[in-house]
């Protein structure tokens, strides 16, 4: 187990209608001053904006909002964000959303302090040393941003998509009612599901010891988070499922899952290039075709520690190590189709032509391997065959 520091300083509200309480937080936290950013109308049709409104009103809290944030984010809207806050600065931006409105949150308050290129963050030409506070009222479980350190954000007019990690990106606070992911889309909820299991599936992946305190850790959040999407396909309104799954989603992702072990996200880093071609796409549905093609490809290389993903989340028992390994990914893969998910990038729309470039891009031209500390590094020649597969 390698030396490590932890840290989540989040601090979490969780249960029903604890988004009436945000103005209280907020208060006493000394801050008079936000930005709320959010997505779609969905919020205001719900009356969740109203409810936020009126508590941040209750405590003399002044506001101004951004909304339009959309999946898979563009750079321009944190540039639009930051026009607002210069102009009437601000002590924390509040996001009211799921992943990519938290990330834009993110970027605006890390970028508040810095004079150049808000990407270059993403970018990795610079780091944060400054930031404004972050809150999240948190309406769909999967992106596990609101106990992250990471921060995604795409650019659009370059095809490029990128994240960086900070402690400054750490949200001060998250508030999460499990009610308030009822009126996500289903495809939404769904592909969250993938999204939790990916982020603790790739730490569990990662090289590491006998004893690995994570990787217990980690296969319990993937097979509990399997057991919640099965039961939501039956029964989605069960408030203990939605509850659990909002858990999974920010404890698969704040390192917890992670802690002793060098890891990167090499599944990830595959699925990014795919929704920076086609911002339309879901990035967990993204990551539903590229984990068992990835899985497949590499199982190989540590064939004892797939067979034993496959007996932990499958209950897959077979004398041969091998099979029980190739058992679990066609099980997992037939999880993600059951869950109303395509398995291929043909049925997204995607051709061989637009994804020829990815393996090149992503190793340079084939000077560095992506995904150092996994099973298996990934040169040019394996993601090209990896996407091969997807097909």
């Amino acid at each position: 187990m390698k030396d490590f520091t932890f840290c989540s300083p989040t601090t979490i509200y969780f249960g029903q209608n604890k988004e009436n309480e945000v103005g209280q937080i907020i208060f006493n936290h000394g801050i008079r001053k936000i930005l709320i950013v959010y997505g779609s109308n969905r919020i205001e049709k719900s009356g969740l904006l109203s409810r936020v409104m009126s508590s941040l009103d209750k405590y003399q809290i002044a506001y101004k909002t951004l909304s339009g944030v959309t999946p898979n984010p563009d750079v321009k809207k944190v540039k639009e964000g930051l026009s607002i806050i210069k102009a009437w600065p601000v002590e924390l931006v509040l996001a009211i959303g799921g992943g990519s409105v938290i990330d834009v949150a993110k970027s605006i308050a890390c970028n508040f302090y810095y004079c150049g290129d808000p990407y270059d963050f993403n970018m990795k030409v610079a780091s944060p040393t400054r930031a404004l506070k972050i809150g999240v009222i948190l309406t769909l479980a999967a992106s596990g941003s609101e106990l992250s350190d990471s921060c995604v954000i795409s650019n659009i007019e370059t095809s490029m998509k990128g994240g960086y990690n900070s402690p400054f990106n750490r949200p001060l606070f998250a508030i999460m009612n499990p009610e308030l992911t009822l009126t996500a889309s289903t495809k939404d909820v769904m592909a969250g599901v993938v999204d939790i299991i990916s982020h603790s599936l790739e730490r569990y992946f990662a090289r590491g010891k006998k004893y690995e305190f994570s990787e217990n850790i980690a296969l319990a959040i993937i097979k509990n988070t399997v057991e919640i999407g099965n039961e939501i396909i039956v029964n989605p309104n069960n408030y203990e499922a939605r509850a659990s799954l909002m858990l999974n989603g920010a404890f698969s992702h704040n390192g917890l899952t992670g802690l002793g072990k060098e890891y990167t996200f090499p599944i990830h880093a595959l699925e990014h290039q795919l929704s920076a071609i086609n911002p339309n796409l879901a990035h967990g549905v993204g990551l539903a075709i590229l984990i068992p093609a990835w899985m497949e490809y590499v199982y190989n290389y540590d064939v004892p520690k797939f067979a034993r993903f496959s007996k932990e989340i499958f209950d897959i028992k077979v004398e041969n190590s091998v099979e029980n390994a190739r058992m679990g990914i066609v099980r997992l893969k037939q999880f993600f189709k059951e869950l109303g998910l395509p398995t291929t990038l043909r049925e997204c729309g995607f051709d061989e032509k637009q994804i020829s470039s990815i393996s090149e891009r992503l190793t340079n031209g084939g000077t560095r391997v992506v995904g150092q500390n996994s099973v298996k590094p990934l040169n040019k020649k394996d993601i090209a065959a990896i996407f091969a597969i997807c097909f």
